[in-house]
Protein backbone atom coordinates (compact mmCIF):
# COMPACT_ATOMS: atom_id res chain seq x y z
CA UNK A 1 0.00 0.00 0.00
CA UNK A 2 2.83 2.31 0.70
CA UNK A 3 4.11 1.59 -2.71
CA UNK A 4 1.10 2.31 -4.24
CA UNK A 5 0.82 5.65 -2.08
CA UNK A 6 3.67 6.89 -3.71
CA UNK A 7 2.82 6.25 -7.73
CA UNK A 8 -0.35 7.95 -6.80
CA UNK A 9 1.53 10.92 -5.33
CA UNK A 10 4.35 11.09 -8.34
CA UNK A 11 1.30 11.18 -10.42
CA UNK A 12 -0.66 13.32 -8.98
CA UNK A 13 2.45 16.26 -8.67
CA UNK A 14 3.89 15.04 -12.05
CA UNK A 15 1.62 13.98 -14.51
CA UNK A 16 0.76 17.25 -15.82
CA UNK A 17 4.10 17.18 -17.27
CA UNK A 18 3.57 14.21 -18.95
CA UNK A 19 0.41 15.88 -20.51
CA UNK A 20 2.47 18.62 -21.23
CA UNK A 21 5.00 16.78 -23.66
CA UNK A 22 1.68 16.50 -26.26
CA UNK A 23 1.20 20.30 -26.04
CA UNK A 24 3.81 20.50 -29.15
CA UNK A 25 0.59 19.63 -31.10
CA UNK A 26 -0.51 22.84 -30.84
CA UNK A 27 2.10 23.92 -32.92
CA UNK A 28 0.24 23.80 -35.85
CA UNK A 29 -2.46 26.06 -35.05
CA UNK A 30 0.25 28.70 -33.67
CA UNK A 31 1.92 28.28 -37.24
CA UNK A 32 -1.42 28.76 -39.08
CA UNK A 33 -2.58 31.86 -37.16
CA UNK A 34 0.97 33.48 -36.67
CA UNK A 35 1.00 33.54 -40.63
CA UNK A 36 -2.68 35.37 -40.67
CA UNK A 37 -2.93 38.69 -42.86
CA UNK A 38 -5.64 39.88 -39.33
CA UNK A 39 -3.84 41.03 -36.47
CA UNK A 40 -7.19 41.03 -34.35
CA UNK A 41 -7.89 37.52 -35.23
CA UNK A 42 -4.47 36.77 -35.01
CA UNK A 43 -4.11 37.74 -30.83
CA UNK A 44 -7.25 36.37 -30.21
CA UNK A 45 -6.22 32.83 -31.73
CA UNK A 46 -2.87 33.18 -29.83
CA UNK A 47 -4.12 33.94 -26.74
CA UNK A 48 -6.78 31.12 -27.27
CA UNK A 49 -4.20 28.39 -27.94
CA UNK A 50 -2.22 29.50 -24.55
CA UNK A 51 -5.25 29.58 -22.68
CA UNK A 52 -6.47 26.13 -24.14
CA UNK A 53 -2.58 24.93 -23.01
CA UNK A 54 -3.10 25.53 -19.34
CA UNK A 55 -7.01 24.79 -19.33
CA UNK A 56 -5.89 20.96 -20.52
CA UNK A 57 -3.00 20.84 -18.17
CA UNK A 58 -5.37 22.16 -14.82
CA UNK A 59 -8.29 19.62 -15.99
CA UNK A 60 -5.48 16.84 -16.32
CA UNK A 61 -4.66 17.92 -13.18
CA UNK A 62 -8.07 17.52 -11.95
CA UNK A 63 -8.30 14.36 -13.92
CA UNK A 64 -5.59 12.90 -11.42
CA UNK A 65 -6.82 13.30 -8.26
CA UNK A 66 -9.32 10.67 -9.38
CA UNK A 67 -7.64 8.74 -11.95
CA UNK A 68 -7.83 5.88 -9.64
CA UNK A 69 -11.06 5.80 -8.53
CA UNK A 70 -13.95 3.92 -11.40
CA UNK A 71 -16.45 5.86 -9.71
CA UNK A 72 -16.69 9.65 -11.07
CA UNK A 73 -18.48 12.06 -8.48
CA UNK A 74 -21.03 14.11 -9.22
CA UNK A 75 -18.55 17.33 -8.62
CA UNK A 76 -15.76 16.16 -10.16
CA UNK A 77 -17.88 15.33 -13.58
CA UNK A 78 -19.55 18.71 -12.83
CA UNK A 79 -16.20 20.45 -13.20
CA UNK A 80 -15.03 18.11 -15.87
CA UNK A 81 -17.59 19.24 -18.01
CA UNK A 82 -17.10 22.96 -17.32
CA UNK A 83 -13.65 22.54 -18.23
CA UNK A 84 -14.47 20.29 -21.73
CA UNK A 85 -16.79 23.13 -22.49
CA UNK A 86 -14.64 26.07 -22.19
CA UNK A 87 -12.02 24.10 -24.21
CA UNK A 88 -14.64 24.08 -27.07
CA UNK A 89 -15.04 27.44 -26.45
CA UNK A 90 -11.31 28.17 -26.66
CA UNK A 91 -11.38 25.77 -29.91
CA UNK A 92 -13.93 28.03 -31.51
CA UNK A 93 -12.12 31.48 -31.33
CA UNK A 94 -8.92 29.80 -32.95
CA UNK A 95 -11.10 29.09 -36.31
CA UNK A 96 -11.41 32.41 -37.58
CA UNK A 97 -7.36 32.48 -37.76
CA UNK A 98 -6.46 28.82 -37.60
CA UNK A 99 -8.93 27.69 -40.05
CA UNK A 100 -8.66 23.90 -40.36
CA UNK A 101 -5.69 23.87 -37.98
CA UNK A 102 -7.62 24.84 -34.92
CA UNK A 103 -9.03 21.19 -35.13
CA UNK A 104 -6.26 19.75 -33.49
CA UNK A 105 -7.29 20.85 -29.96
CA UNK A 106 -10.24 18.39 -30.62
CA UNK A 107 -7.69 15.17 -29.87
CA UNK A 108 -6.85 16.78 -26.84
CA UNK A 109 -10.96 17.46 -25.37
CA UNK A 110 -11.74 13.64 -26.96
CA UNK A 111 -8.38 12.38 -24.76
CA UNK A 112 -9.54 14.04 -21.53
CA UNK A 113 -13.03 13.35 -21.75
CA UNK A 114 -12.65 9.57 -21.53
CA UNK A 115 -10.64 9.81 -18.50
CA UNK A 116 -12.51 12.24 -16.92
CA UNK A 117 -16.72 12.00 -18.11
CA UNK A 118 -17.97 7.91 -16.99
CA UNK A 119 -17.60 5.95 -19.64
CA UNK A 120 -20.45 6.31 -21.73
CA UNK A 121 -20.48 10.20 -21.78
CA UNK A 122 -16.44 9.49 -22.79
CA UNK A 123 -17.59 7.72 -25.19
CA UNK A 124 -20.28 9.81 -26.90
CA UNK A 125 -18.33 12.48 -26.88
CA UNK A 126 -15.36 11.09 -28.49
CA UNK A 127 -17.50 9.57 -31.23
CA UNK A 128 -19.46 13.23 -31.95
CA UNK A 129 -15.69 14.98 -31.78
CA UNK A 130 -14.25 12.48 -34.44
CA UNK A 131 -17.63 12.95 -36.50
CA UNK A 132 -17.52 16.49 -36.17
CA UNK A 133 -13.59 16.86 -37.18
CA UNK A 134 -14.11 14.56 -40.29
CA UNK A 135 -17.24 16.15 -41.46
CA UNK A 136 -16.25 19.98 -41.25
CA UNK A 137 -13.49 19.72 -43.70
CA UNK A 138 -15.80 18.50 -46.63
CA UNK A 139 -18.27 21.30 -45.68
CA UNK A 140 -16.21 24.28 -44.85
CA UNK A 141 -14.99 25.95 -48.07
CA UNK A 142 -10.72 25.98 -48.31
CA UNK A 143 -10.94 23.32 -45.07
CA UNK A 144 -8.36 20.32 -46.04
CA UNK A 145 -8.84 16.96 -44.41
CA UNK A 146 -5.35 16.20 -42.41
CA UNK A 147 -6.50 13.24 -40.48
CA UNK A 148 -8.03 14.74 -37.82
CA UNK A 149 -11.15 12.53 -37.79
CA UNK A 150 -8.93 9.55 -37.09
CA UNK A 151 -6.70 11.45 -34.35
CA UNK A 152 -9.07 12.38 -32.51
CA UNK A 153 -10.30 8.31 -32.68
CA UNK A 154 -7.23 6.96 -32.06
CA UNK A 155 -6.46 9.60 -28.99
CA UNK A 156 -9.37 8.51 -27.45
CA UNK A 157 -8.82 4.54 -27.58
CA UNK A 158 -5.51 5.14 -26.47
CA UNK A 159 -6.84 7.26 -23.44
CA UNK A 160 -9.52 4.75 -22.80
CA UNK A 161 -7.14 1.65 -22.49
CA UNK A 162 -4.72 3.83 -20.12
CA UNK A 163 -8.02 4.49 -18.35
CA UNK A 164 -8.96 0.49 -18.37
CA UNK A 165 -5.67 -0.65 -17.07
CA UNK A 166 -5.13 1.25 -14.42
CA UNK A 167 -8.37 0.55 -13.15
CA UNK A 168 -7.28 -3.17 -13.45
CA UNK A 169 -4.48 -2.51 -11.66
CA UNK A 170 -6.07 -0.97 -8.90
CA UNK A 171 -8.58 -4.08 -8.63
CA UNK A 172 -5.34 -5.84 -8.28
CA UNK A 173 -3.62 -4.23 -5.85
CA UNK A 174 -7.24 -3.87 -4.03
CA UNK A 175 -7.40 -8.08 -4.39
CA UNK A 176 -4.01 -8.19 -3.43
CA UNK A 177 -4.21 -6.51 -0.08
CA UNK A 178 -7.37 -8.39 0.83
CA UNK A 179 -5.61 -11.51 0.47
CA UNK A 180 -2.41 -9.70 2.79
CA UNK A 181 -5.34 -8.97 5.64
CA UNK A 182 -7.10 -12.07 5.37
CA UNK A 183 -3.62 -13.80 5.94
CA UNK A 184 -3.09 -11.47 8.98
CA UNK A 185 -6.61 -12.62 10.35
CA UNK A 186 -5.78 -16.03 9.57
CA UNK A 187 -2.36 -15.53 11.51
CA UNK A 188 -4.09 -13.70 14.83
CA UNK A 189 -6.79 -16.48 14.51
CA UNK A 190 -4.09 -19.52 14.60
CA UNK A 191 -2.10 -17.63 17.63
CA UNK A 192 -4.87 -17.03 19.59
CA UNK A 193 -6.39 -20.84 18.93
CA UNK A 194 -2.83 -21.54 19.87
CA UNK A 195 -2.83 -18.99 22.75
CA UNK A 196 -6.25 -21.05 23.92
CA UNK A 197 -4.47 -24.65 23.83
CA UNK A 198 -1.86 -23.71 25.94
CA UNK A 199 -3.55 -21.56 28.52
CA UNK A 200 -6.63 -23.38 28.87
CA UNK A 201 -5.21 -26.80 30.05
CA UNK A 202 -2.52 -24.65 32.21
CA UNK A 203 -4.24 -22.64 34.12
CA UNK A 204 -6.69 -25.71 34.96
CA UNK A 205 -3.69 -27.64 36.28
CA UNK A 206 -2.12 -24.56 37.99
CA UNK A 207 -5.63 -24.11 40.10
CA UNK A 208 -6.32 -27.79 40.93
CA UNK A 209 -1.97 -27.70 41.74
CA UNK A 210 -2.65 -24.33 44.10
CA UNK A 211 -6.01 -25.98 45.40
CA UNK A 212 -3.99 -28.93 46.85
CA UNK A 213 -1.24 -27.18 47.83
CA UNK A 214 -3.61 -25.01 49.85
CA UNK A 215 -4.94 -28.26 50.86
CA UNK A 216 -1.55 -30.09 51.93
CA UNK A 217 -0.35 -27.13 54.06
CA UNK A 218 -1.80 -28.32 57.27
CA UNK A 219 -1.73 -32.31 56.54
CA UNK A 220 1.58 -32.41 55.05
CA UNK A 221 4.04 -29.28 54.20
CA UNK A 222 7.13 -31.51 52.64
CA UNK A 223 4.60 -32.52 49.93
CA UNK A 224 2.83 -29.04 49.26
CA UNK A 225 6.14 -27.94 49.01
CA UNK A 226 6.68 -30.37 46.06
CA UNK A 227 3.26 -29.07 44.61
CA UNK A 228 4.47 -25.74 44.51
CA UNK A 229 7.66 -26.54 43.15
CA UNK A 230 5.43 -28.10 40.49
CA UNK A 231 3.48 -25.86 40.14
CA UNK A 232 6.59 -23.20 39.44
CA UNK A 233 7.89 -25.25 36.68
CA UNK A 234 4.33 -25.85 35.08
CA UNK A 235 4.03 -22.11 35.12
CA UNK A 236 7.33 -21.20 33.91
CA UNK A 237 6.87 -23.65 30.89
CA UNK A 238 3.36 -22.51 29.96
CA UNK A 239 4.90 -18.65 30.16
CA UNK A 240 7.83 -20.25 27.87
CA UNK A 241 5.00 -21.46 25.44
CA UNK A 242 2.97 -18.41 25.32
CA UNK A 243 5.91 -16.28 24.76
CA UNK A 244 7.20 -18.14 21.53
CA UNK A 245 3.55 -18.78 20.39
CA UNK A 246 2.85 -14.75 20.54
CA UNK A 247 5.85 -13.19 19.64
CA UNK A 248 5.36 -15.70 16.62
CA UNK A 249 9.00 -17.59 16.89
CA UNK A 250 9.81 -20.59 14.66
CA UNK A 251 11.09 -22.69 17.54
CA UNK A 252 9.07 -25.46 18.19
CA UNK A 253 6.68 -26.62 20.88
CA UNK A 254 5.66 -29.74 22.74
CA UNK A 255 1.73 -28.66 22.92
CA UNK A 256 1.87 -27.61 19.13
CA UNK A 257 3.34 -30.80 18.21
CA UNK A 258 0.88 -32.57 19.86
CA UNK A 259 -1.66 -30.57 18.51
CA UNK A 260 -0.55 -30.69 15.18
CA UNK A 261 -0.02 -34.48 15.25
CA UNK A 262 -3.63 -34.77 15.63
CA UNK A 263 -4.66 -32.98 12.82
CA UNK A 264 -2.35 -34.86 10.62
CA UNK A 265 -3.10 -38.03 11.86
CA UNK A 266 -6.70 -37.08 11.33
CA UNK A 267 -6.27 -36.21 7.83
CA UNK A 268 -4.10 -39.67 7.01
CA UNK A 269 -7.56 -41.51 8.48
CA UNK A 270 -5.44 -42.81 11.11
CA UNK A 271 -6.46 -43.47 14.90
CA UNK A 272 -4.76 -41.56 17.44
CA UNK A 273 -4.51 -42.23 21.06
CA UNK A 274 -2.64 -38.69 22.16
CA UNK A 275 -1.93 -37.01 25.51
CA UNK A 276 -3.95 -34.47 26.24
CA UNK A 277 -0.93 -32.44 27.99
CA UNK A 278 2.42 -32.14 28.71
CA UNK A 279 2.68 -30.38 32.03
CA UNK A 280 4.81 -33.15 33.64
CA UNK A 281 7.58 -32.64 30.98
CA UNK A 282 10.16 -30.52 32.14
CA UNK A 283 11.18 -27.83 30.07
CA UNK A 284 14.82 -29.23 28.98
CA UNK A 285 12.88 -32.64 27.46
CA UNK A 286 9.90 -30.30 25.94
CA UNK A 287 11.89 -29.72 22.55
CA UNK A 288 13.62 -32.63 22.21
CA UNK A 289 10.45 -34.56 22.38
CA UNK A 290 8.18 -32.45 20.17
CA UNK A 291 10.63 -33.04 17.45
CA UNK A 292 10.27 -36.87 18.34
CA UNK A 293 6.62 -36.60 17.90
CA UNK A 294 7.05 -34.52 14.60
CA UNK A 295 9.48 -37.00 12.98
CA UNK A 296 7.64 -39.67 14.27
CA UNK A 297 4.47 -38.55 13.18
CA UNK A 298 5.93 -37.35 9.56
CA UNK A 299 6.98 -40.85 8.85
CA UNK A 300 3.48 -42.63 9.81
CA UNK A 301 1.73 -40.89 7.25
CA UNK A 302 3.93 -41.21 4.88
CA UNK A 303 5.39 -44.49 4.78
CA UNK A 304 4.10 -46.50 7.68
CA UNK A 305 0.44 -47.60 6.26
CA UNK A 306 -0.55 -47.53 9.64
CA UNK A 307 -4.54 -47.40 10.94
CA UNK A 308 -3.60 -46.83 14.90
CA UNK A 309 -1.28 -44.65 16.69
CA UNK A 310 -0.35 -44.05 20.24
CA UNK A 311 1.54 -41.70 21.33
CA UNK A 312 2.67 -42.31 25.33
CA UNK A 313 4.50 -39.15 27.26
CA UNK A 314 6.34 -39.18 30.24
CA UNK A 315 8.39 -36.65 32.01
CA UNK A 316 11.96 -38.63 30.73
CA UNK A 317 10.24 -40.17 28.30
CA UNK A 318 7.72 -40.34 25.00
CA UNK A 319 7.12 -43.46 22.81
CA UNK A 320 5.28 -43.48 19.62
CA UNK A 321 3.99 -46.67 18.99
CA UNK A 322 1.69 -47.63 15.20
CA UNK A 323 0.64 -50.72 13.48
CA UNK A 324 2.06 -50.28 10.23
CA UNK A 325 5.32 -51.22 8.43
CA UNK A 326 7.36 -48.19 9.78
CA UNK A 327 9.93 -46.98 7.70
CA UNK A 328 12.95 -49.77 8.08
CA UNK A 329 12.09 -51.04 4.39
CA UNK A 330 12.64 -47.50 3.17
CA UNK A 331 14.95 -45.63 4.78
CA UNK A 332 15.96 -47.96 7.79
CA UNK A 333 17.27 -46.64 10.64
CA UNK A 334 19.50 -44.34 8.57
CA UNK A 335 16.98 -41.77 7.48
CA UNK A 336 17.93 -37.97 7.75
CA UNK A 337 15.18 -37.34 9.84
CA UNK A 338 15.57 -39.93 12.36
CA UNK A 339 19.77 -39.47 12.40
CA UNK A 340 18.83 -35.73 13.34
CA UNK A 341 16.86 -36.81 16.28
CA UNK A 342 19.34 -39.56 17.29
CA UNK A 343 21.61 -36.45 17.74
CA UNK A 344 19.39 -34.27 19.62
CA UNK A 345 18.72 -37.02 21.90
CA UNK A 346 22.58 -37.85 22.50
CA UNK A 347 23.00 -34.39 22.58
CA UNK A 348 20.94 -34.53 25.94
CA UNK A 349 22.35 -37.88 27.31
CA UNK A 350 20.16 -39.91 26.21
CA UNK A 351 18.56 -42.62 23.74
CA UNK A 352 17.13 -43.44 20.79
CA UNK A 353 15.36 -46.43 19.86
CA UNK A 354 13.85 -47.00 16.71
CA UNK A 355 12.23 -50.59 15.13
CA UNK A 356 9.80 -53.09 15.30
CA UNK A 357 8.03 -54.75 17.87
CA UNK A 358 8.50 -58.05 18.86
CA UNK A 359 4.74 -58.72 20.41
CA UNK A 360 2.82 -57.65 17.58
CA UNK A 361 3.49 -56.05 14.33
CA UNK A 362 4.15 -52.48 14.15
CA UNK A 363 6.99 -49.98 14.63
CA UNK A 364 8.03 -48.05 17.73
CA UNK A 365 9.54 -44.70 18.04
CA UNK A 366 11.33 -44.20 21.79
CA UNK A 367 13.48 -41.29 23.39
CA UNK A 368 14.59 -41.38 26.74
CA UNK A 369 16.50 -39.31 28.86
CA UNK A 370 17.97 -39.50 32.09
CA UNK A 371 16.06 -37.65 35.11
Amino acid sequence: MAEQSERYDWGRRYGWLFAAVWLFYLGEPVGALSKHPDPVWRVVGLVAVAAFGVSYLLMVRLASLVRNSPVRTRPFVARAALGIATMLVLFLLQIPGAGAHALSCLVYVAAFGMVALPLPAGITLAAFLATLAEALPGVVPGWRDNGYGLAVLLGSLATWGIRLATLRQNRLVAAQQEISDLAVQNERARIAADLHDILGHSLTVVAVKAELAQRLLDVDVERARKELADLEGLARDALSDVRSTAMGMRGISLPGEIAAAREALAAANVQASLPGAADEVPSRNRELFAWTIREAVTNIVRHSKARHVSVVLAAQSVEIVDDGVGVSSQNGNNGQGLAGLRRRAEALGGKLTVGGRADQPGFRVRVEVPS
